[in-house]
């Protein structure tokens, strides 16, 4: 089971050094006597997962839909570096959220050459600071300025790793002079949601870090701060990466995920299922998707989704 705790600090330290030890990437062995189309691919798949909504929400699927197939799916939790670093060492096969080119161009620019670059399969993800619809004297970034006592002076953010951390804190705080009012105080995205559901729930001004595609958008009434300037960057795409050599040892897979692409409501009915309605159990949560999206499965494995049952 996932847990959407964000992992940081030191917790993030020991599940890099987990990672390490615990790597067992695919081992070249065929499973013999599979006709469902993973014959030709290595028995054993290891897939790094940051713990973002998105993230979470498509792991569970494909992690599903890969048992389903035959394989043996190993889930490591890690934070963002070591994630990278996990599959350019090869200790891990398939990472499935890198959002380029704005959000992760750092690790792209450091691990890239070690990478394979699987393709896009989202293409609207975009980074925000966003605020409840009731704060109607605020619908721009640089309004947060004459209203940073009301909002205590703090910009509710998620993990200090992350890149929209890095983008708000290096880009947006001081291109629109926010630096001398406000903190971004750090914590998880868990954190952030926890704080934001609080304010709506009592009516109090709040501003938050978030992200196209996040649930929070279903379950509450949001408002993304427009941001004139564009130093929140424009809408990226968000991109399944593989370890070198993956596309060689994995073709089937390979094959699946490069004709893999999602709509913004296939994500969010995804995501609602998997980090709400079935929260402790989001594989629970994408097989009840996965039996209302046939076409979802015929699209994307062809032939190969020939008698899928979730």
């Amino acid at each position: 089971m996932y847990s959407r705790k964000r992992m940081i600090g030191p917790a993030a330290a020991g599940m890099a050094g987990a990672l390490m030890l615990s790597a067992c990437g695919g081992d070249g062995q065929d499973l013999t006597g599979d006709d469902n189309g993973a014959a030709e691919d290595a028995q054993s798949i290891d897939i790094a997962l940051i713990a973002w909504e998105e993230a979470i929400a498509v792991t569970a699927m494909w992690e599903v839909i890969l048992e389903e197939k035959g394989y043996d799916v190993n889930i490591t939790e890690v934070d963002v570096a070591p994630a990278y670093q996990g599959l350019a060492q090869g200790d891990m096969d398939l990472y499935l959220d890198t959002w380029l080119p704005v959000t992760h161009e750092e690790y792209w620019e450091d691990y890239g050459d070690d990478l394979e670059d699987l393709g896009v399969w989202y293409d609207n993800a975009v980074l925000t600071l966003t605020v409840p619809e009731y704060m109607d004297e605020v619908d721009e970034i640089p309004d947060l300025v004459d209203h940073a006592d009301e909002l205590d002076n703090r910009i509710v953010g998620i993990d200090p790793g992350a890149g929209l951390t890095r983008v708000t804190e290096e880009e947006a705080m001081p291109g629109y002079g926010l630096e001398d009012d406000f903190e971004l105080v750090t914590s998880s995205g868990a954190a952030m949601q926890a704080e934001l559901a609080a304010a709506i729930a009592d009516e109090e001004p709040v501003v938050v870090t978030l992200w196209r595609p996040h649930p929070a958008y279903a379950e509450h009434d949001l408002k993304d701060l427009e941001d004139p300037e564009g130093l929140m960057g424009e809408a990226e795409e968000i991109h399944a990466l593989g370890r070198d050599g993956f596309g060689e040892e994995f073709p089937s897979l390979s094959g699946w995920i490069e004709g893999w692409e999602m709509s913004d409501d296939e994500l969010s009915e995804l995501e609602v299922l998997t980090l709400d309605e079935y929260e402790d159990d989001p594989q629970e949560g994408a097989r009840v998707w996965l039996q209302d999206n046939q076409e979802f499965l015929d699209r994307t494995l062809g032939e190969d989704a020939e008698g899928l049952e979730f």
